[in-house]
C-alpha cells in the first residue's frame, strides 16, 4: 500500500530531518536558528522544510531559544493616527531584526493596561513596549524588568522608572504654539485634550496623569502666565475622547458666549472634530476661530484652509524605541537612556489675528 503523505500542519522537525538526510539535532538548529552549522547543511535543511511545507511550533522553539520571537506593544488609542505611525515604525524595524509584534490597546485606562501586560508577558514576549496611561500608577511596570522581561517606554516619560524612554518635546511644543498665538493677539483660547478628571476641571497640573499632555499643558499654561492671562488652567478642557465627546466640547465652546479666539488641538482626531464643529455653525477658520493641531495627520494639510501643526518625528519615535528594545532583548547592558526627539511647528493657514484685533487695523 501506498504510505500517505505527510499533512503539512503535522510535518516535524525529525521528518525535516528524515529528508534532509541529517540527524534531528541538526535540522533542529538550522529550524530554530541557533548553534552552527555549514552553508551546506543549512540549504538541505531549508530545502527539505520548504518541500514538506514544515511550520515551525513556536512553543517548542521558546522553550529551546528561550525566545519567543516576539515583542510586545501597549498603545493608548490603536484608532489615534499617531500611535498607528508609530506602531507602524515599530513593526518595520522588528520584522527586520526578525520579532513579530503583538499590538494591544489600552483605551488610557490603566486596569487595561495592566491587564495587556499581563496577557503579553504570559506570552513569553522577548521585550516589552509601553504608552504608560499614568505617571504615578505605574508599579506593575516596575515589575517588568524585575521579571527579566526588558521595557521601554513610548512618548511618555516616567521619573521613578529607570528604563529606555523615547519621546518628542512636548512642552517646547505648546509653548512654540501657544506664542504664536498671543503674539497674533489672543487672548482667550481653549486647550482641548482627551485626558479627564472625575468632575471634568483641571484644578492643578497634577491632575494631569498623562506624560505627554501634562508636558503640553505645562507649556501652555506658562507661556499663557508669562503673558499675563489669567487662570490659564480654566482654558484647558477636558474629557474630549472619542468623536461624540470631542464633537460636544467643540460645539459648547464655539457657541459659548466666552467663545475661545483660537483654539489647540492635543491631537489630529480632537482637531478634525473642532474643524467639523466649525463647518457646522457656519463659522470660519481663522477669521472666526484659529487652530493648530498636534500631529501632521494627512488630513490637516489638504482641507481649505490647511491646519497649522506641531509636526512630531513619529515613524521615527516608533523605530527608535524599538531598536532600543531590541538592543537590550539581544543582551545590552547600559544606563537607562532618554531619548527626546525634536518638533517642527508647520504653519498654514489656520492662524490669524483674532477679529477684534484686525478690525481695529488702521486702514491702508
Amino acid at each position: 500500500m501506498e504510505q500517505s503523505p505527510i499533512k503539512k500542519s503535522s510535518v516535524t522537525v525529525a521528518d525535516v530531518a528524515r529528508a534532509a538526510g541529517v540527524s534531528k539535532a541538526t535540522a533542529a538548529r538550522v529550524l530554530g536558528s541557533y548553534g552552527t552549522v555549514s552553508d551546506a547543511v543549512r540549504a538541505k535543511v531549508s530545502e527539505a522544510a520548504a518541500a514538506l511545507g514544515y511550520r515551525p511550533n513556536e512553543l517548542a522553539r521558546s522553550m529551546t531559544t528561550g525566545r519567543s520571537g516576539t515583542i510586545g506593544v501597549v498603545v493608548g488609542d490603536i484608532e489615534n493616527p499617531f500611535f498607528s505611525s508609530a506602531v507602524r515604525g515599530i513593526a518595520d524595524v522588528a520584522r527586520l531584526a526578525g520579532f513579530t509584534v503583538i499590538l494591544t490597546n489600552s483605551g488610557e485606562d490603566i486596569a487595561a493596561e495592566k491587564a495587556a501586560i499581563r496577557t503579553l508577558l504570559a506570552k513569553r514576549v522577548d521585550g516589552l513596549i509601553v504608552s504608560a496611561a499614568s505617571t504615578s500608577d505605574f508599579e506593575h511596570l516596575l515589575e517588568i524588568p524585575d521579571s527579566g522581561c526588558p521595557l521601554v517606554l513610548l512618548d511618555r516619560a516616567i521619573s521613578g522608572i529607570e528604563v529606555d524612554t523615547v519621546t518628542t518635546d512636548d512642552r517646547a511644543a505648546a509653548e512654540q504654539a501657544t506664542d504664536i498665538l498671543i503674539r497674533k493677539g489672543h487672548r482667550t483660547m481653549a486647550y482641548i485634550t482627551a485626558c479627564d478628571t472625575p468632575d471634568h476641571r483641571l484644578h492643578t497640573l497634577n491632575d494631569l496623569q498623562t506624560g505627554s499632555v501634562r508636558q503640553r499643558v505645562e507649556g501652555f499654561v506658562a507661556v499663557c502666565a508669562d503673558a499675563g492671562i489669567a487662570a490659564p488652567l480654566e482654558m484647558v478642557h477636558l474629557g474630549a475622547n472619542g468623536r461624540e465627546k470631542c464633537a460636544k466640547i467643540a460645539l459648547e465652546l464655539l457657541q459659548s458666549p466666552q467663545k475661545p479666539s483660537a483654539i489647540i488641538a492635543s491631537d489630529s482626531l480632537i482637531a478634525l472634530e473642532v474643524f467639523k464643529a466649525v463647518q457646522q455653525l457656519g463659522l470660519s477658520i481663522p477669521k472666526d476661530v484659529s487652530l493648530i493641531a498636534f500631529h501632521d495627520a494627512d488630513w490637516t494639510a489638504v482641507t481649505s484652509p490647511p491646519i497649522t501643526v506641531i509636526g512630531q518625528p513619529v515613524y521615527l519615535l516608533g523605530e527608535t524605541v524599538a531598536s532600543l528594545l531590541i538592543e537590550r532583548i539581544n543582551g545590552a547592558e547600559l544606563q537607562a537612556r532618554r531619548i527626546v526627539l525634536p518638533t517642527e511647528l508647520i504653519e498654514r493657514k489656520s492662524v490669524d489675528a483674532p477679529i477684534e484685533v484686525v478690525s481695529s487695523r488702521p486702514a491702508r
